[in-house]
């Protein structure tokens, strides 16, 4: 997915690239394309210190000669990136693919004849495409820094610039033969992680980056809540710092919010890290707030209790009214809500797999029980970890897909969530855990074949390599199930538990050959991130 950067100092931007890289991943630094006036002097030079502070400078020379200032910054740049498992190109193949992407861009010159038979224009974009070999994860790649400031002082527009990469990396894809990227297609994609949010990752010693486990703590406490106000304080409960994005020049209306992990201490006789802030859909799509709010009820009461524990989230108050998130569910629910999966697993053959905010609705809310899971029986992120995370990503769907209201009932994945979250910590696990970790792969599987029927393939082999590896690894860690167990009654006749297969669908899956539902032979054209949770509760 494009992460496009912005920033001030080109010499900067020019100086990383040609220099060792974060992980020495840096190699053989060149030029492969660029606009016309660079490329005359430097051609394809081999990139030393001198020499990539003599581009910038050259890069920069419009801006500085029309005295030119870019809110946001006038270095724009980003990286087009392969595939780890998909070989490299040549530098001619880039340069081309470089050169098309600027184009598309819009940031090259652009000459027309207008209607009166004048000759029109606008001054293009001094750029460059720099290769240095492969990234640290093997990615192929190439990085573009464009100056903003046109040869004639005029600034280049990025309005929509994030967007327009997408449709002109989807373009590039079907041209020259590269493997399209089927979640840009369908508005899939997901956010990537930025160089920064690894390195700081990694220097804190944390196995993931901030922003992966807040994602998974919200949708984990989401996915438990039965209203706004229980979801606030099960954030807090969580031990999430939590702040209220009021609606402007209001105080009694919550637009958004941002989440938190609590700073660690410093060392001995220094300050602790200050929290870095994340908006809701800013850690993924589905979890802005007016995408939760479709799956609570919306009332005058409700959204009032809402405001006043968000008030004091903000205040850093005590929790305003504890709910039900205190309480023990009452045992009989393992099995309810186990029932009630099945039957939701039933009722999911009639809906049209083209209904693609249903389908991700269940995503999202099956994501939100493995995470949930998640959160209570693993230290550090595990296979329930990862479940959750890649059943998220069939949770995605263009703003445009989203109806008002949720689109279809789950409420009985939300209830297997809600005693999901209240699991103690520790211990090998229950039977009536096995059941519900079965249904929830039935509902997996559910996702996994309207995929197969829309032509989702990748997303499909995805969520099958789910249930072949971290489901089936949590199932094993669980208590053996008879198969005449039940999970539901009915006055008609026993419902009994239908054991998934995860390996007999899953390698079966979206034709792909064998166990290995990701051997497809192609490539793609991405944009690689840049450089620079003893009353029984009721239902």
């Amino acid at each position: 997915m494009p992460n496009i950067t912005r920033g001030s100092r080109m010499g900067g931007l020019l100086a990383y690239l040609q220099g060792p890289g974060r992980a020495n991943e840096h190699t053989y630094p060149h030029l492969v394309a660029g606009d016309v006036s660079v490329m005359t002097w430097h051609g394809t030079a081999v990139l030393d210190r001198p020499t990539a502070l003599a581009i910038a400078a050259q890069l920069d020379q419009p801006r500085r000669a029309f005295g030119v200032e870019v809110a946001g910054g006038s270095v724009w740049h980003c990286s087009l990136s392969l595939r780890a498992d998909e070989g490299q190109l040549s530098d001619e193949q880039w340069a081309e693919i470089a050169r098309e992407f600027v184009e598309g861009m819009g940031f090259s010159d652009e000459t027309r004849t207008d209607e009166d038979g004048q000759v029109v224009g606008r001054a293009g974009c001094r750029w460059v495409a720099v290769r240095h070999g492969v990234s640290a994860n093997g990615n192929d790649h190439v990085h573009l820094a464009v100056s903003l400031v046109r040869e004639d002082g005029t600034k280049a527009s990025v309005w929509n610039d994030r967007r327009t990469a997408q449709r002109v990396a989807g373009e590039l894809e079907a041209k020259n033969g590269l493997q399209v990227l089927e979640s840009r297609a369908v508005g899939r994609g997901g956010r990537g992680y930025k160089p920064a949010e690894l390195a700081t990752a990694q220097r804190r010693g944390e196995v993931e980056p901030a922003r992966a486990a807040l994602a998974r703590a919200v949708r984990a406490h989401a996915g438990a809540a039965a209203d706004e106000a229980e979801f606030v304080r099960r954030l807090r409960r969580g031990g999430l710092l939590v702040r209220p994005r009021y609606a402007a020049g209001r105080d009694d209306v919550v637009a958004g919010y941002s989440v938190a992990l609590r700073p660690t201490g410093g060392a001995k006789g220094t300050a602790a890290e200050r929290p870095v802030w994340y908006g809701g859909g800013h850690l993924d799509k589905d979890l802005s707030l007016p995408r939760l709010r479709r799956e609570w009820p919306d009332t005058p009461t409700g959204a009032s209790e809402a405001v006043a524990e968000w008030n004091a989230a903000r205040r850093g108050a005590r929790l305003v009214r504890p709910g039900r998130e205190t309480r023990e569910p009452a045992p009989r629910l393992w099995q309810e809500y186990g029932r009630d999966i099945a039957a939701l697993r039933e009722r999911l053959r009639q809906v049209s797999v083209t209904d693609r905010a249903a389908w991700a609705h269940v995503a999202h809310e099956t994501a939100g029980a493995l995470a949930a899971w998640s959160l209570r029986v693993e230290q550090t992120p595990g296979p329930l970890a990862e479940a959750a995370d890649a059943l998220a990503r069939s949770a995605h769907v263009r703003a445009a897909d989203v109806p008002a209201s949720r689109p279809a009932d789950v409420s009985a994945v939300k209830g297997a969530t809600l005693l999901l979250a209240s699991l103690s910590r520790g211990g090998r696990g229950s039977v009536a855990q096995a059941i519900l970790l079965r249904q929830l792969m039935n509902l997996a599987k559910a996702i996994h074949d309207a995929h197969v029927a829309v032509g989702e393939a990748q997303r499909a082999a995805q969520v099958a390599a789910v249930a072949r590896q971290q489901l089936r690894q949590v199932q094993s860690g669980l208590p053996a199930v008879r198969a005449d167990v039940q999970v539901s009654k009915t006055a008609a006749r026993p419902a009994r538990v239908t054991s998934v297969s995860p390996t007999a669908w899953a390698s079966a899956a979206v034709g792909l050959p064998g166990s290995n539902p990701t051997s497809i032979k192609h490539r793609r054209v991405t944009a690689q991130p840049s450089a620079v949770a003893d009353t029984e509760v009721g239902r």
